[in-house]
């Protein structure tokens, strides 16, 4: 199965551009302002895989900011997810982010693809993007319409909000955000 993975940061403060015909003034979103009490956080991250097969998406929000701990967490997930389906190989494109091409991940992979040779499973085979060419990965477009899609204009949304309306927009089922390991 071909994939396209990418990561994403759902902003609870500045909006996405968006377009519309419109007489006299163009409509614009203003950016929401900081609370000083709080509130939760700015924005919060996310990983998808975009399946070429399906064209649907494999989501985890993650707390915290993207890492390769938490890049090894989804990719364990994804292919526990495409195994149960009877995939054998992840195809996976991405782009050349700091934790992608990291020795940590490109150890990890190594090591999931020996145990899966040895027990079964899903292997992963890395097809990098050339460095500086997001317009290549098919996801990002994905990102900027599910942005425009979850927009709320006269409101900032929770945390909680956000997730329920990327899920939702995405026709994918809830899950539980991937821990960011300490130390």
């Amino acid at each position: 199965m071909v994939g396209f993975q990418d990561e994403t940061w759902w902003t609870r403060l500045a909006q996405p551009d968006l377009f519309a015909w419109a007489a006299g003034d163009p409509l614009r979103l203003g950016q929401n302002p900081r609370d000083p009490r709080g509130g939760g956080p700015e924005a919060i991250a996310c990983s998808g895989v975009l399946r070429h097969d399906t064209g649907g998406m494999l989501l985890r929000f993650c707390e915290g900011r993207p890492v390769s701990a938490t890049t090894e967490d989804f990719l364990g997930w994804a292919c526990g997810k495409l195994a149960a389906e009877g995939k054998q190989v992840l195809v996976l494109v991405w782009d050349n982010a700091a934790w992608h091409v990291s020795q940590r991940v490109r150890r990890w992979v190594e090591r999931h693809n020996r145990r899966v040779r040895e027990h079964g499973g899903c292997r992963i085979r890395l097809c990098p993007l050339p460095i500086k060419a997001p317009w290549l990965n098919p996801i990002e477009p994905k990102w900027v319409h599910g942005k425009r899609a979850i927009v709320e204009p006269d409101r900032k949304l929770t945390a909680d909000e956000i997730r329920e309306r990327v899920f939702t927009h995405f026709g994918v089922k809830p899950t539980e955000p991937l821990k960011q390991a300490v130390g």
